[in-house]
């Protein structure tokens, strides 16, 4: 069971004079009043009564008054609360009737419940890393965060230096229509040789055949001047005749290679290389970007991971509140962060983690509700109903949404709304 205030009453408290109260147990009790009656005067009672000597006012007695405070609260667990005489010493009687101390009610009492504005006033980050902590994931979403940064800030320099290797393989030459690879000079002087050689073999070959044919000539002319040598040259003959054919057959299919194309190669082999480590260039600049953007993308998906996975563990995490959530190191309730919400909106989000973090304490004060109108008034009453939640609040206003009326320090019930009013329901 949560405990909550049943009754409540003070006497020469700063501006207050006399104010007894019985605050709903459930919803928004409001205290209403002008500025300067004592309103806040009654929360920071409420504080001192319960939350020890560090919120003792600097000035706890009304000015002008002849007798020193007297603080009573009567809470729903059975224990009395008194702060009275001329120190205004703490009295706590539990329900057995037996004495106690401040340290029976710091066991149940939460401390921010008496100084919301504490929370509030706190920084985003702050406000994340409690709720963080109360709900046992501050480790392991730190741990979450740490590594997605250090994983968005290898992507971002990795995808710097792909941008930066695209660009500059951008404006690199390329030449269309060249070799994959440079030429080296000393293939095409042995190829060039290999072909004179060859070339200069055909010649030796046709020279022969020209020597053939005149020595066949010759010979024919001694056989005519020479006939009693016939049968010694008609041998000649026969024999000159076979190397003749034989020389003609391998003469028909002699083809003489040109080695103008290596030539040319040759004299333009210097401007035909830069063209192509230009291009070798260019792919490899090309590859090694596409090699950053794939490490980029690699990234993306770590990064997706983590945070896929940080989700999940506030997805299954028992929340103080629906919508509330934690994105790089802050605090967000529909994806609104703290200074994006609205009035009504940071009181929710606060109430409900300053009930989470001690749910035994189950009344909060809220000082100064100027900010919401009656029906965020109204909305915010049912959620407190909802939640099991006692609220006790001050607003500039004597409207029927107050149940409590201060004025000139004494309290009264409001007469707007007297004979109609429940407690905690406007």
């Amino acid at each position: 069971m949560s405990v909550k205030i049943n009754t409540l009453q003070l006497e020469n408290v700063k501006r207050v004079k006399l104010v007894e109260m019985e605050p709903s147990q459930n919803g928004l009790t409001i205290i209403g009043g002008r500025n300067n009656q004592g309103k806040t005067s009654v929360l920071d009672a409420i504080a001192w009564a319960l939350g020890g000597e560090k919120y003792r006012p600097s000035m706890e007695k009304r000015d002008g008054s002849l007798t020193m405070p007297y603080l009573k609260v009567t809470l729903n667990n059975g224990i009395t609360v008194e702060r009275k005489g001329k120190n205004s010493s703490l009295v706590v009687t539990d329900e057995k009737g037996e004495r106690r101390g401040q340290a029976l009610l710091d066991s149940f009492i939460e401390q921010l419940a008496l100084d919301l504005p504490k929370f509030m006033e706190s920084t985003s980050k702050e406000k994340a890393s409690m709720m963080l902590r109360i709900i046992g994931l501050e480790e392991q979403i730190k741990e979450l965060e740490a590594k997605e940064r250090m994983a968005y800030n290898r992507r971002y320099e990795i995808g710097r230096i792909a941008e930066q290797k695209r660009k500059f393989a951008d404006n690199m030459d390329w030449w269309d229509n060249v070799p994959a690879q440079p030429i080296s000079p000393i293939e095409l002087i042995q190829a060039q040789q290999e072909i004179l050689a060859k070339n200069g073999e055909n010649q030796r070959k046709r020279q022969r055949l020209k020597e053939i044919e005149q020595s066949y000539g010759f010979l024919n002319q001694e056989l005519e001047r020479a006939r009693l040598r016939v049968y010694e040259l008609e041998e000649k003959l026969k024999t000159a005749n076979e190397d003749l054919e034989t020389a003609r057959k391998e003469a028909m299919d002699l083809v003489d290679e040109s080695t103008a194309e290596l030539e040319e190669s040759l004299r333009n082999i210097e401007s035909l290389n830069i063209k192509i480590r230009a291009n070798l260039d260019k792919e490899k600049a090309l590859q090694e970007a596409e090699g950053y953007k794939a490490q980029y993308d690699e990234l993306s998906e770590e990064i997706k991971g983590l945070r896929t996975a940080k989700i999940n563990l506030l997805n299954g995490a028992d929340l103080p509140l629906e919508g509330l959530t934690v994105e790089d190191g802050e605090l967000l309730f529909h994806n609104q962060k703290w200074d994006n919400m609205s009035a009504s909106e940071q009181l929710r989000v606060a109430t409900a983690i300053v009930r989470k973090v001690n749910p035994e304490c189950g009344f909060i004060l809220l000082d100064k509700l100027e900010q919401m109108d009656q029906e965020t008034l109204a909305e915010f009453g049912t959620w407190l109903e909802a939640q099991g939640l006692q609220a006790i609040a001050t607003r500039v206003s004597s409207g029927d949404e107050c149940q409590i009326i201060i004025e000139d320090g004494y309290s009264q019930l409001n007469q707007v709304n007297e004979k109609k009013w429940e407690a905690g329901r406007f």
